[in-house]
């Protein structure tokens, strides 16, 4: 078993203010991003993994971090996503029978780094109060003068304001996913074709248009459109990513375009371009939204579902009211921002949060046959 080093770290932010603790994982000397944090008690290694999360430092709520170890499974995309994580208790040992290795082992061979020991209550208390900021962890390993370095560190990061960060994360060239296999003569017969704009897609989402009957061709997120319509798909998914939508110019015209032709679902990022595709604004909130437990409420079918979220930036409301081509369906019941939209005359929706990651644990898969049916048409 591999036991996290103790060698003393300090978190610095970019707003001065610093937290003293122990580094755990990958001592790479330093590493940064923006901070948030996560209200989930569990899903750790989902969040590690989850392409949305590129260029951010995760700051855990719970206190307990790393007690069920890690499992080959419980991966959203191929490798670790995030820029390192921060944790109040850190646990070397895990109970979870089935797991590979503890979370120790996983971090160290993914190369991530953290620290532990932080005040995350007060930490998550200061990001809540003076908002989103970057932040550096620095290892003792890197120098006397941590906090110079993480100073000079923390100049060098770029804002999350105005960042395209798809590119990085999606897949470089298109691949193919045929439908879930089942018993039966049709077992590889596909029921549609779906085209999925990777914009930093997560394995879940995927697998849920596999299981119902769906063959699925995943472009890079600069695909063009004649890209797109030379599969021939019914539909077209636009996937979760990370990075401000206000500087994905060209995909919100390819978005634009698409849905003109086609049925159109959108998740998180997705949903922000599809809604920058109708003409309405985006905005990059104060803290964002990220947890296994936000209540929203669906406009309708007159019903609240329990949500995951996983975001920094929003719609912007105001417009919606009076919108001739768009209809708001889903609102945030913590700060009523936009949580889901529709058009009034084109098979086209999306929602700011991840129906796919079963936080009800059922109660949004409904949108992803909706998203089915809207192909039917």
């Amino acid at each position: 078993m591999v036991f996290h080093t103790p060698t003393p770290g300090t978190l610095v932010l970019a707003d001065g203010t610093c937290f003293e603790g122990k580094i755990i994982g990958s001592d790479q000397g330093y590493s940064g991003g923006e901070l948030c944090f996560n209200t989930g008690m569990t899903g750790y290694q989902e969040m590690f993994t989850d392409p949305s999360y590129k260029g951010q430092l995760l700051v855990h709520n719970f206190v307990h971090l790393g007690n069920y170890g890690a499992y080959a499974s419980d991966t959203e995309s191929s490798q670790v996503q995030i820029s390192g994580v921060i944790a109040r208790n850190f646990s070397n040992k895990h109970s979870r029978l089935m797991a590979d290795s503890s979370l120790a082992e996983y971090m160290v061979a993914q190369g991530v780094m953290g620290i532990e020991g932080i005040d995350t209550r007060a930490l998550v208390r200061h990001i809540r109060r003076n908002g989103a900021m970057n932040a550096v962890i620095v290892s003792a390993s890197a120098g006397e003068y941590r906090l110079e370095l993480g100073t000079k560190a923390l100049a060098s990061l770029p804002t999350m304001s105005g960042l395209n960060l798809a590119p990085q994360v999606s897949t470089p060239t298109p691949y193919r996913l045929f439908p879930e296999p089942k018993e039966g003569p049709e077992a590889q017969t596909p029921l549609y074709r779906v085209a999925v704009m990777d914009y930093g897609v997560k394995r879940n989402m995927l697998q849920h248009l596999r299981h119902r009957g769906c063959e699925l061709m995943v472009f890079p997120s600069y695909s063009s459109l004649e890209q797109i319509l030379d599969y021939a798909p019914h539909g077209v998914m636009l996937s979760n990513g990370p990075g401000d939508p206000s500087a994905m110019n060209q995909e919100v015209q390819v978005v634009k375009a698409l849905v003109e032709r086609l049925p159109v679902f959108g998740i998180c990022l997705g949903h922000q371009l599809l809604a920058r595709a109708a003409g309405l604004e985006t905005f990059k909130m104060h803290n964002g939204h990220r947890g296994s437990n936000h209540p929203v409420r669906n406009l309708r079918r007159n019903h609240s579902e329990i949500t995951a979220q996983n975001h920094g930036f929003a719609v912007q409301m105001d417009a919606l009211s009076d919108h001739p081509h768009v209809e708001l369906t889903h609102v945030n019941l913590n700060d009523q921002t936009v949580e889901g939209i529709a058009w009034k005359d084109r098979p086209a929706f999306s929602v700011q949060y991840h129906p796919e990651a079963n936080p009800g644990p059922h109660d949004s898969l409904y949108l992803f046959d909706d998203f089915v049916q809207s192909m039917a048409h």
